[in-house]
C-alpha cells in the first residue's frame, strides 16, 4: 500500500527578515543634514586633527599626551564606525541591539573621557617641556575642547532620543 509522506517546513521570521533586509544596502544621505550627523562629521574631522597634532610630536616622552592620544584615536575609530552604521542604516537590520541606549552610552562616555583628556592636554602644555612642540600641543588642546563640546551635543541628542524611546 502506498504511504503518504507529508513534509512540513517552517521558517522563522528572523530568517525571512534577514534575507529580505540584507539584499540591498541602504544609504541615508539625509543623516548628514541633521544636527547629530553634522556633529559626528565634526567630531571625526577635529578628532583626527587632535591626534595628528600630537602624533607629530615626541608625545611618547610625556605620559599625559599618551592618554590624550589613546582617547582621541579610540573615539575617532568608534565615531567612524558609528557614522558608517548610521549612513548605511545598519541599525535597522539589527533590531536586537538597543541602538538608542548604545548611542547614549557611546556619546556619554566619549564626552566624559574627552573632557578629561582635554583638561589633561591643556594642563600639560607648557613652554618648559619642549618649546618646538608647544604650538602643536596648544592647538591639540584647543581642538580637544571643541571635540568635547561636539560629543556633549551628541550626548544631549542621544539622551532625547533615548528618553523618547523609553516613554513609548
Amino acid at each position: 500500500r502506498p504511504r503518504s509522506h507529508t513534509v512540513t517546513t517552517t521558517s522563522s521570521s528572523f530568517t525571512t527578515n534577514l534575507s529580505a533586509s540584507s539584499s540591498t544596502l541602504a544609504y541615508d544621505r539625509e543623516f548628514l543634514r541633521t544636527l547629530p550627523g553634522l556633529l559626528m562629521v565634526t567630531e571625526i574631522v577635529l578628532g583626527l586633527l587632535v591626534w595628528t597634532l600630537i602624533a607629530g610630536t615626541e608625545y611618547f616622552l610625556y605620559p599625559a599626551f599618551g592618554w590624550v592620544m589613546f582617547v582621541a584615536v579610540f573615539y575617532w575609530v568608534l565615531t567612524v564606525f558609528f557614522l558608517i552604521i548610521y549612513m548605511t542604516m545598519t541599525y535597522t537590520r539589527i533590531p536586537q541591539v538597543p541602538w538608542t541606549t548604545v548611542g547614549l552610552c557611546f556619546n556619554g562616555s566619549a564626552f566624559v573621557l574627552y573632557l578629561i583628556a582635554a583638561i589633561v592636554d591643556a594642563s600639560s602644555v607648557t613652554k618648559e617641556l619642549d618649546s618646538h612642540n608647544y604650538n602643536s600641543w596648544a592647538a591639540s588642546s584647543f581642538f580637544a575642547f571643541v571635540v568635547t563640546s561636539c560629543y556633549a551635543g551628541n550626548t544631549y541628542f542621544s539622551f532625547i532620543s533615548w528618553r523618547s524611546r523609553t516613554l513609548q
